[in-house]
């Protein structure tokens, strides 16, 4: 193996959020399936190891056969309760301890939404929420808007993780401002994890190649003619964009550059 080749092997580690380490920087929801067996086999194909779980959407009863949680195994997946459907940060909040006191972890995927049309976050009610759920001894992973000061505001509250979003939830429009995206990624020391907007596998290799440290979607997958086909592609396009990032694209040029050099070209 050449030193080049070694050295790029080398180049990576694991996607770390507070005290545990991933190998995917892929998270997935489990929204939206069809049914119970498809979620179970497109998370299986998108090779995630973090699954996010709306607290306030399923069935806390482990027991029931019909229910998500019952089709989701805690010795391989790393259940990530979140708070969908919050409008209020006393809403946020509670759901976050309903969560833990039902057996997750003290993890909590915090979403507090402002406006029922694009889902846009409440940055007000989110800082609030996310003070009171980190002082409780969570480790917030907080959903926001592409916007730098409220990042900044969020990593002084002590979260584990900053979530900007590529665009509004469930929408596919895919990654919308890059340039704040990679403005937060350079000014936080917390993980940036994109959550919310990924379409299609191009969106979420183009989001990764902005340098960021994971990307999360749920509709992207389970609204597709083929979930599993298409966990399949986001698994290799997170991949791909990661590896794209660590190599370094070439320079963008206004004028072409022959690929091979003139001098000692024959007659």
């Amino acid at each position: 193996m050449s030193v080049a080749i070694e050295r790029s092997e080398q180049l990576d580690g694991p996607l770390t959020i507070a005290d545990r380490r991933f190998r995917s920087r892929l998270i997935v929801g489990t929204g939206k399936y069809e049914d119970n067996r498809t979620m179970v086999s497109a998370i299986e194909a998108s090779g995630a190891e973090v699954i996010t779980v709306a607290v306030r959407r399923v069935d806390l009863d482990r027991t029931k056969e019909e229910g998500i949680l019952y089709h989701l195994d805690q010795e391989k997946w790393f259940l990530l309760p979140n708070t969908a459907g919050c409008y209020t940060a006393e809403d946020a909040i509670r759901y976050a301890q309903l969560g833990r006191a039902a057996g997750f972890t003290d993890w909590i995927k915090l979403e507090v939404i402002g406006d029922r049309d694009t889902l846009l976050p409440d940055t007000e009610a989110l800082l609030e929420a996310a003070h009171s759920l980190v002082r409780d001894g969570f480790k917030v992973l907080a959903y926001t808007n592409d916007d730098l000061v409220t990042a900044l505001k969020l990593e002084d509250a002590g979260v584990a993780a900053v979530m900007p979003l590529a665009s509004p939830i469930g929408s596919g429009l895919g990654l919308l401002n890059r340039f704040n995206i990679r403005l937060i990624k350079s000014r936080l020391r917390v993980p940036i994890i994109v959550d919310a907007g990924v379409g299609t596998s191009s969106d979420a290799c183009l989001t990764m190649e902005q340098g960021v440290d994971g990307i999360l979607m749920n509709t992207a997958i389970a609204e597709s003619d083929d979930p599993v086909r298409m966990a399949r592609a986001m698994k290799l396009a997170t991949e791909a964009g990661r590896l794209a990032f660590l190599a370094g694209r070439m320079p963008r040029r206004e004028t072409a550059v022959p690929s091979s050099p003139e001098a000692g070209m024959l007659d």
